[in-house]
């Protein structure tokens, strides 16, 4: 009979007015996997932040094992058994694998870090999980995947019994997915418990034993993973029903919009991040690029938008050649851009709403008067924008700061599609939202195609890419590997194209 291994009792946590989590109770049992869903702002982040001490509640319990705990920081909850994987990776990517695992806890030999023997048990851990590593690798070196089982790896030196995978799959191809999807059976087979904080519907029934599911900071249902459906979490979640299936028609691709012809990026290195890439995006057409972080995307969207120039080759939006001019020129030839990061470069947090949805386009007509800004017309454009794309704020002139990212992304999606540009590239859309907010922006870049705009869009979510595209890139180191209709594609042969195996996915 399974024992439980930890009990969450009551749980509260206030931000000011905002009660994140409203006396929050779950139960996990040992040895198995646990989802925590709901959508953005649901409290999800906040309790999983608490269970690993940063952060503490206002009320409730943690009992751990039986016995109730309370951390007073990340190393209390550490001792205590618990590991957590971030979405964003925390390693140092100078150091070797090995010396990342054992940081701060390395063996040691006459007063110096015992090298061969830190080894020593880094590979035996490795091995007694399947959790393939080089411990003598640069973590810089590495894949993404790799560096996600160097982050449990370093967990698991620490004797986490409790392991919080936050998103883990956001950035790895299926077959890595798959991978780490062995790795938490062999886990779970140990008696290691998982709490696996996802939005992916598809992997919550495919790796997981139960679900808890949060909305406004409450719980709302509590299911097992072999007697529900992903319709009901999705309800539960969000109280509605929500269309799972991209509903568009065949595409009609007119005019080219996009030209890119023989870029070369070479970043700084002698070998090209970037290698003579040539590529057309035209009216009326979602073309998509798949690929795994670092084969070049970043660096080729940073040179089609202007935040870099590229070494050599063109670039040209509706027909202006717009190869080495700034960003303000690509705007002024047509371009609309949603970038991978909201918080950095999509958006400045600490002003307004209004100040957001106007940036980039406020020095035109309507939201301008000659060289004077028309404040009386950004406000009625932000008010406007806030309820067509319900986005949840207090008002228009509230900082976008307090907003959840699924709403933050929201203003993004509203700033960008409200002056139909020509051309719109969209760098993962719809990562790290919930799926009321991913249909809804699934449906608005439909629409756009639909009216003519040229759309580039580079995303992770390969269910994405498949749902969204009419045509396919697959990138691999730097260079287009395959231009594929998006009908004679799936998962398993976009994955072989991704690994640069060409053979195999013919």
């Amino acid at each position: 009979m399974q024992k439980i291994e930890l009990e969450v009792i009551g749980i509260v946590k206030r931000f000011g007015s905002l009660v994140a989590n409203d006396h929050v109770d779950l139960s996990v049992m040992r040895g198995e996997v646990h989802a925590v869903m709901g959508e953005n702002g649901a409290g999800k982040s906040t309790l999983m932040s608490i269970l690993y001490g940063e952060q503490a509640p206002d009320a409730g319990s943690i009992v751990l094992r039986g016995k109730e705990v309370q951390y007073r920081s990340t190393l209390d909850a550490i001792g205590h058994g618990m590991g957590m994987v971030h979405q964003a990776f925390k390693l140092f990517n100078s150091l070797s694998v090995w010396e990342n695992v054992v940081y701060g806890h390395e063996p040691a030999r006459f007063g110096f870090i015992d090298r061969k023997e830190a080894i020593a048990r880094v590979v035996a851990l490795a091995e007694r999980y399947r959790l393939q590593v080089d411990p003598i690798a640069k973590v810089s070196a590495l894949s993404v995947g790799v560096r996600q089982r160097v982050e449990i790896l370093k967990a698991l030196y620490r004797n986490a019994r409790i392991l919080i995978l936050d998103e883990p799959t956001a950035v790895l191809t299926p077959q890595e997915r798959d991978g780490l999807f062995d790795v938490i059976r062999n886990l779970t087979a140990d008696e290691r418990t998982i709490l696996f904080v996802t939005h992916k519907l598809h992997e919550v029934m495919a790796i997981t034993d139960r679900v808890t599911v949060l909305r406004n900071g409450k719980v709302t249902e509590r299911m097992v993973t072999s007697d529900t459906t992903p319709r009901e979490i999705i309800h539960a979640m969000t109280g509605r029903t929500v269309n799972l299936t991209v509903q568009k028609s065949a595409a009609k691709p007119g005019d080219v919009v996009l030209s890119v012809n023989d870029l070369v990026i070479r970043a700084g290195g002698m070998k090209p991040v970037v290698d003579h890439l040539s590529l057309d995006v035209r009216t009326g057409e979602i073309v998509g690029i798949a690929g795994v972080a670092g084969n070049g995307q970043n660096e080729l969207i940073e040179a089609l938008t202007g935040l870099s120039h590229p070494d050599s080759g063109t670039v040209t939006i509706a027909g202006a050649n717009v190869t080495f001019r700034d960003i303000e020129s690509h705007r002024q030839a047509g371009l609309a851009y949603v970038p991978e990061d909201r918080a950095v470069t999509g958006t400045a947090k600490a002003a307004s709403a209004a100040d957001n949805l106007a940036m980039g386009f406020q020095r035109k007509a309507p939201l301008a008067r000659g060289f004077l800004i028309d404040r009386g017309a950004v406000m009625n454009h932000a008010r406007s924008l806030i309820a067509r794309f319900t986005i949840k704020i207090g008002g228009e002139a509230v900082p976008v700061a307090t907003l959840s990212g699924g709403n933050l992304q929201k203003v993004v999606i509203a700033r960008e599609l409200s002056h139909q540009a020509p051309l719109l590239i969209a760098e993962q859309p719809t990562r790290g939202v919930d799926v009321g907010a991913i249909e809804f922006i699934h449906g608005e870049l439909v629409r756009e195609r639909d009216r003519g705009c040229a759309i580039l869009l580079v995303s992770a979510e390969l269910s994405e890419i498949l749902a969204l595209s009419d045509r396919i890139l697959v990138m691999y180191e730097g260079r287009v590997l395959a231009d594929i209709p998006a009908s004679e594609a799936d998962e398993e042969k976009l994955g072989l194209l991704m690994a640069g195996r060409m053979a195999e996915a013919a």
